[in-house]
C-alpha cells in the first residue's frame, strides 16, 4: 500500500461548493498536516466564491487554486468520512460505498448575507473560524483514535 493509499480520504459536501465546502477543503488540508486526502464537492456547483478566497487569504491558506465540483464526480469512490456543512448537502447527500463515516456541521452560508464588501467579508470569516474549530476538533480526535487503537481505523 503506498502513502496516499493509506491517507484517510475525506470528502466536505455543501450545496454550491463555493464557500463552506471549499473553506473546509483549505483548511482540512492545512490542518491536518497532509494526513488526509481532502476533496470537496457540491450538489449543484456555482463556482469558488471571491471572497472565501479572501478570506482564507487572510487565514494564510490559498485556496484559489481549487475548484467548484459535481458531487458526480466522486460517485462510486470511497471515502473514511463524508463532512456536511449545509443542511440541504446533508439531506441530498448520496450514498458512497464502504460506508463512510458521516459529519453534518450546519453552518450558515456566508453567501446569503447582503450588505457592503466587509460585512460580507465578516460574514465568510465567522464561517471559516467555526470550520476551523471543527476542523481542529476533527483532526485531534482522528489522532487521538488513531493512537489509540494503534493506527488502525
Amino acid at each position: 500500500m503506498t502513502a496516499a493509499e493509506s491517507k484517510p480520504r475525506v470528502l466536505i459536501l455543501c450545496t454550491g461548493n463555493s464557500a463552506r465546502s471549499q473553506m473546509g477543503e483549505g483548511l482540512l488540508r492545512d490542518l491536518g498536516g497532509g494526513r488526509y486526502e481532502v476533496f470537496s464537492a457540491g450538489t449543484h456547483p456555482v463556482g469558488v466564491n471571491p471572497l472565501a478566497i479572501e478570506a482564507m487569504r487572510e487565514a494564510g491558506i490559498d485556496i484559489s487554486t481549487q475548484r467548484s465540483k459535481s458531487v458526480a464526480e466522486f460517485a462510486g469512490q470511497n471515502f473514511a468520512t463524508v463532512i456536511t456543512v449545509c443542511d440541504s448537502a446533508a439531506e441530498q447527500c448520496p450514498v458512497f460505498p464502504g460506508a463512510p463515516q458521516r459529519v453534518h456541521w450546519s453552518l450558515p452560508d456566508p453567501a446569503a448575507v447582503s450588505g457592503t464588501h466587509e460585512e460580507k467579508l465578516v460574514a465568510f470569516r465567522r464561517v471559516r473560524d467555526e470550520l476551523e474549530r471543527r476542523i481542529r476538533l476533527f483532526v485531534s480526535a482522528a489522532a487521538g483514535f488513531s493512537a489509540e487503537n494503534g493506527g488502525c481505523r
